[in-house]
């Protein structure tokens, strides 16, 4: 082209093309705070050859997003960024253009570094006020983050609490319904032992009354021990019918307590569960293992409890259990009240039993007494009765012979001859001796008879007192060897003392027996 060797337009080849055009502002790197190189900011006057024939053309940013705070803060740094003129370079005229030789005026050039040292001002300055803003951001969203975990940690710290506290309630409540379970099932077997300790008075009240039916005669009586012993059978059925009563009422209590105690143990698991998990939440740093993300996990809740509802439920639960507690002890009061009650009245009746036993007793043995005294005395009177009757007989017997006498003499005179059977004064006198001897046998015969009946009078009430004496044996025999020969041996608690003693009876031979 007719240069020469030494220009140095002729040794330098195209540079590379590096763009014209600014990147993204988006494409900031917040993570290492630094903005992305901008030598493509740059405009191609500084980078072109010397050919003339190469116009210059403008260059401005657009960026490829557009940023909404270019609209509310048109003083920001991307927005000026995005508002900058690009660096006008004067166009070359195309008469220019055609020679070879053309050269650049040196304000051309003055005013290309000038536009150049301007837009690159800005540009920096952008960058400037955009990298202080980022900064500026990211201490502040630093700042959030680490109030926002504190607050975090907070609330959980006060969850926790909040369930430890819950949590103590329910531990305490528990322990004192698990005393009053282990407090009423103690009373229930007490109630239950008491109830078969009534069987054995139960059924000594009712061989009492079949032995005292084996009673012959008149002693088959229905007296007093009879009388107390069909109340002391009332008495102890209705005692054993309290006792179930209060026996089924202290089931279906500690059925209420067990239940409300499963409440309150599942409540203090859950709480324990809920504890540890907020725990280990509360333990979760940023240094934490296992940290990893969750998309979406802020949308999911599973909750089925608001705060009040939380401590609603727990003090319901409390609520029930001191309840179901008041409620155990009103009954075991009760059931106090109803095993004095009746120990006391079981108790009574037993004594009035006894005594009105012993009483019995003494009256069967007066009557026996007396019996034997008259039975003694019948018996006497017989033997005399019937040694009066062979006094009789032989008393008949010499009358019978005084009347032989008289008789033969009769019959002797009646064989005088002729006149000499006078009626004499003689044989008047052994007629009237005849008849005064068949008056006297006859009187005898009477008496004889009489004192014989009187002997069979006598035999028979001797018969009707041996068989009351026999009767009395038996009535003794039964309730005194018998009856409370069974009742001597049962051991029954006294309500004063509430010891086990024995009864003590009076035996009808004098004896007393504990």
């Amino acid at each position: 082209m007719g240069s020469t060797s030494t220009a140095p337009y002729t040794h330098m080849g195209r540079r590379p093309h590096t763009g014209s055009h600014l990147p993204s502002i988006g494409t900031f790197d917040y993570q290492t705070s630094q903005a992305p190189p901008y030598s493509g900011l740059l405009t191609r006057s500084v980078n072109l050859p010397w050919r003339p024939s190469t116009y210059y053309r403008s260059a401005r940013v657009e960026p490829t997003q557009p940023l909404q705070s270019s609209i509310t803060d048109p003083f920001s740094s991307s927005n000026y960024l995005n508002n900058i003129d690009s660096a006008k370079v004067p166009p070359i005229f195309p008469s220019a253009r055609l020679a070879l030789y053309t050269r650049y005026t040196p304000k051309d050039w003055f005013n290309a570094q000038m536009t150049n040292y301007t837009a690159s001002d800005k540009i920096r300055s952008a960058a400037e006020r955009l990298r202080s803003d980022a900064v500026r951001l990211a201490r502040e969203k630093d700042e959030q983050t680490f109030k926002n975990n504190a607050e975090s940690s907070k609330r959980l710290g006060e969850r926790i609490n909040n369930i430890e506290y819950w949590k103590g309630e329910l531990e305490k409540t528990k322990d004192k319904l698990k005393r009053k379970i282990d407090d009423v099932e103690a009373k229930r077997r007490e109630v239950e032992r008491l109830l078969s300790e009534t069987e054995k008075p139960l059924r000594i009240a009712q061989e009492n009354l079949y032995s005292r039916e084996k009673r012959q005669g008149i002693d088959l009586v229905h007296d007093g021990v009879e009388q107390e012993l069909i109340r002391v059978m009332d008495t102890i059925k209705t005692c054993q019918q309290h006792l179930r009563q209060m026996l089924e009422r202290l089931n279906t209590q500690n059925a209420l307590n067990r239940a409300a105690l499963h409440e309150l143990e599942v409540d203090a698991n859950d709480k324990f569960r809920a504890r540890v998990i907020d725990s280990a939440a509360h333990n979760i740093k940023t240094t934490s293992r296992g940290i990893n993300f969750y998309h979406g996990i802020e949308n999911v809740d599973n909750t089925v409890s608001s705060p009040e509802t939380w401590a609603r439920y727990t003090e319901e639960n409390i609520r029930r259990s001191l309840s179901e507690i008041t409620q155990s002890d009103e009954l075991l009061n009760n059931s106090n009240q109803l095993m004095a009650q009746t120990n006391n009245d079981m108790w009574n009746q037993w004594n009035h039993v006894n005594v009105s036993l012993e009483n019995r007793v003494q009256e069967e043995q007066v009557a026996k007494n007396k019996i034997q005294a008259h039975l003694e005395k019948i018996l006497q009177e017989i033997f005399d009765v019937e040694q009066n009757i062979e006094f009789v007989k032989k008393t008949i017997a010499d009358k019978e012979a005084f009347l032989q006498v008289a008789q033969t003499r009769l019959e002797t005179r009646t064989r005088r001859p002729n006149v000499e059977a006078c009626r004499d004064p003689a044989m008047h006198r052994l007629i009237q001796e005849v008849h005064d001897c068949h008056a006297a046998i006859a009187d005898l015969h009477g008496k004889l008879r009489q004192e014989e009946n009187a002997v069979q009078h006598l035999l028979r009430t001797k018969s009707t007192l041996e068989q009351d004496l026999a009767i009395k044996n038996n009535s003794l025999f039964i309730d005194s060897d018998k009856v409370m020969g069974i009742r001597r041996t049962f051991t029954i608690n006294a309500p004063e003392k509430c010891a086990v003693t024995s009864v003590s009876f009076s035996h009808p031979r004098g004896l007393t027996t504990a």
